[in-house]
């Protein structure tokens, strides 16, 4: 059933107005819906805020039938209407807890949704209880919801940041979105600048490490201190660690034992050392057990002596954390099938670091073509270097004497 303006101004000022002024909305809510089934069942009392004319009429729904006298005269009407909404009108202002203004016609009072009023005073209990919802998604398995919301991913964005690489990776997503970009993020980016890092590898540099935003202030100025005491430069610094982004996340006392082993463990100077560590930063993050494994490979079974396997981790240092299969291939391959002997591996050691595959072919071509020389005592001498690191065509023209559809041809015989 639908009720009139009318009906709900009478509801309004006559039972209502004291169930409404009592603390519970849910017995406001309880007898407001009372009233409303007793008004369907039951012809309203006539009650009127002005002095009625004795000919009025009421109808079920409690709408006014006028004679057609008072048809005849609109200002009577009209005036007790408007008295009527400035009545009611009246009696909704100190209604803090009741939205009449949400009272449609099409509306049954049933229907209003009673709210307590932003002025009304709580108890602190009552404020702890209240749950603010949050400007960032609750959850979600990318960082793509929180890009546009959080200050900090935004930035690392635009720095080149791979967001897609950090969120594949256990717990990293959740750190990131937790830290503030003032407070965590700018302090570590300015002090990586002002180290020397280049602004176009800070992208590259968090992807790889992201944990170093975790880092201190303090650890990270001490580990940069050390290294200078080390006399290494701030120029080298900043290359080891556009090169090695971990290597600040290790302690002092970690980063001397590394330095320490080599040191002691190769037999080089204070200045080759650095020389090593510089050209490849990784030795100062990675496990040491590799480097290990590879300089008893090269010690034993090789048979290099102690001053050849220096040269060799000096001129490549690489080969200190090269895949042993691999190293023993090409070891294998360079030194029975070319045979080539340990001094001239230890005197080109760049070979050592060099794809099989290459020389292999390349060593074929010249042994069908009667050119494999590789002893510097014999003519037509081709050394390692120009072996393994000529492109293809000066390769053919130089040391083959051959064309380059010729060696195209001979690669399609393997």
């Amino acid at each position: 059933m639908h009720l009139c303006r009318r009906c709900v101004s009478v509801l309004l000022s006559r039972p209502l107005l004291s169930a409404a002024l009592q603390p519970s909305t849910h017995t406001l809510h309880q007898r407001s819906h009372h009233i409303l089934l007793q008004h369907s069942r039951v012809q309203p009392p006539v009650h009127s805020l002005t002095q009625r004319h004795s000919r009025e009429t009421w109808t079920p729904c409690g709408r006014r039938n006028l004679t057609d006298h008072q048809a005849a005269s609109p200002d009577v009407y009209n005036n007790k209407t408007d008295l009527a909404e400035r009545e009611v009108e009246k009696h909704i202002v100190p209604f803090e807890n009741l939205n009449v203004h949400q009272i449609s016609n099409q509306e049954s009072l049933s229907d209003i949704v009673v709210r307590p009023s932003p002025l009304q005073e709580i108890s602190e209990e009552e404020a702890v209880q209240i749950q603010v919802p949050s400007a960032l998604p609750p959850d979600s398995f990318t960082l793509k919801p929180y890009v546009d919301k959080s200050e900090t991913l935004s930035k690392l964005v635009q720095l080149g940041v791979n967001l897609w690489e950090l969120e594949r990776r256990p717990n990293v997503g959740s750190m990131l979105v937790r830290l503030d970009f003032h407070a965590d993020v700018a302090p570590k980016l300015l002090f990586l600048k002002d180290l020397g890092v280049e602004e176009s590898k800070l992208g590259k540099l968090l992807t790889k490490n992201p944990f170093i935003l975790t880092e201190s202030l303090d650890n990270l100025e001490a580990r940069v201190s050390y290294l200078k005491a080390k006399k290494f430069s701030q120029q080298s610094v900043a290359v080891m660690v556009s090169k090695a982004p971990y290597l600040l996340n290790f302690s002092v006392e970690r980063l001397d034992n590394r330095l320490g082993f080599f040191q002691q463990q190769l037999g080089l100077s204070a200045e080759k050392t650095r020389n090593v560590v510089t050209r490849l930063p990784k030795l100062l993050c990675g496990s040491l057990e590799p480097i290990k494994e590879n300089l008893k490979v090269c010690e034993l079974e090789f048979g290099f002596r102690g001053n050849e396997i220096q040269h060799i981790v000096t001129a490549v240092p690489k080969v200190l954390v090269a895949n042993k299969r691999k190293l023993t291939q090409i070891f294998d391959f360079v030194h029975n099938t070319m045979d080539v002997p340990h001094s001239l591996i230890a005197k080109f050691p760049q070979v050592l670091n060099a794809k099989f595959l290459r020389i292999k072919e390349r060593h074929l071509f010249l042994e069908y073509l009667g050119r494999a020389q590789y002893q510097p005592s014999q003519p037509n001498y081709i050394s390692l270097d120009r072996l393994v690191f000529l492109p293809d065509d000066m390769f053919c023209s130089d040391v083959a004497l051959a064309t380059l559809e010729d060696f195209e041809r001979f690669q399609k015989t393997l």
